[in-house]
């Protein structure tokens, strides 16, 4: 039988990919990596969304994030703020912001801050000598997408809207999974990444040789890190771009 590959992002994210794999012919099983816990509402974060309309742009870096702003949004703003950008880190975030009425920007060639950054709108932001960016996302990362905003002049804001934690009993699921034929794995960020090794234990010297579908450069190279010797960059993280590499890279039953 051909190996499965285990699909690591939050369930109804599993299923929806699993879908399209399975109408491929692609074999695949369901463990999400992470536990996504929504970080309770501070004042400061309250005091961001009151001041939205002082900023030029929005940057959504996750589903999570954009549909986790937009709860918090539609309680302070019930009419959004005319004048804003609206960005995404990828076009299933977009369509998330768009189901909203936000025109949300995201690139097409990549889903990383270098790609967001070069689209065309943003040489007139970031020539704005007033320049304020709000980003929701988790807690920390993109710290590279701020640092460049800076750069450049402009005020960067972070509006964290939950917490990354590793799944429950994660340990005992990615066992279950080898047990059921798994020997390719879909990892879409370092703390995801990190979560697997550690929940590998020992295995991890036979887990590494797992075929590993990664979103990009930085999770790519903290793989190899960690001894990864089979690692498939995608074009991006969202299903469109998993499909392809996953269908281009298929696991054969000697795992080639």
């Amino acid at each position: 039988m051909t190996p499965a590959i285990l699909l690591t992002r939050q369930p109804a994210d599993n299923q929806r990919l699993a879908g399209r794999l399975d109408a491929l012919g692609i074999r695949s099983y369901c463990t999400p990596l992470l536990q996504i816990r929504a970080v309770e509402e501070s004042s400061e974060q309250r005091s961001l969304l009151l001041d939205l309309d002082r900023y030029q742009a929005v940057i959504a870096v996750s589903p999570v994030a954009a549909r986790l702003g937009l709860e918090r949004l539609d309680r302070y703003w019930p009419q959004v703020p005319l004048g804003i950008d609206w960005f995404a880190v990828g076009e299933t975030t977009a369509g998330i912001l768009r189901q909203y009425d936000l025109p949300a920007q995201a690139p097409l060639d990549g889903q990383d801050s270098e790609a967001l950054l070069a689209l065309p709108r943003w040489e007139a932001l970031l020539a704005e000598p007033n320049l304020r960016v709000m980003i929701w996302r988790g807690v920390g990362g993109r710290e590279h997408l701020a640092s460049r905003i800076a750069f450049a002049g402009g005020q960067v804001d972070y509006l964290e809207l939950y917490q990354r934690l590793p799944a429950d009993g994660l340990p005992q699921s990615i066992e279950a999974a080898r047990q059921a034929g798994v020997r390719g794995i879909v990892v879409l960020s370092v703390q995801a990444l990190e979560y697997w090794h550690a929940a590998a234990g020992q295995e991890w010297l036979q887990q590494r040789l797992w075929r590993c579908w990664v979103p990009g450069n930085r999770v790519a190279k903290r793989a190899a890190e960690l001894g990864c010797e089979d690692i498939i960059m995608c074009n991006g993280a969202d299903d469109d771009a998993l499909v392809t590499a996953i269908n281009a890279h298929r696991l054969t039953v000697q795992g080639e």
